[in-house]
């Protein structure tokens, strides 16, 4: 069943290449959305696709890239909306 979550993760996240890895998993588990840099410092993922695709996504989220230090992640499971076509980095 198709659903979307929000993500929200905290620490030393970025400049270490979380939106692209994230991108990456994304795209190999047939997820859409889009991960973003926030001024507070952390990542935010808005992702849609099937439910068990986007637990390893949040799993993931958890661990992230080799150089990342995820302190804590935030998730909100939503209705999907089916507003995105692929998955992509905003910068």
């Amino acid at each position: 069943m198709k659903k979307k979550i929000l993500i929200k993760i905290f620490g030393q996240v970025q400049g270490v290449f979380f939106r692209a890895e994230a991108q990456q998993i994304a795209e190999s588990l047939n997820i859409s959305g889009v991960a973003r840099n926030l001024d507070d410092g952390t990542v935010e993922i808005l992702a849609e696709g099937e439910e068990k695709n986007l637990e390893k996504l949040l799993q993931w989220c958890h661990q992230g890239p080799e150089l990342a230090r995820v302190e804590k992640v935030e998730s909100v499971w939503q209705k999907s909306t089916g507003e995105f076509g692929s998955f992509k980095v905003e910068y």
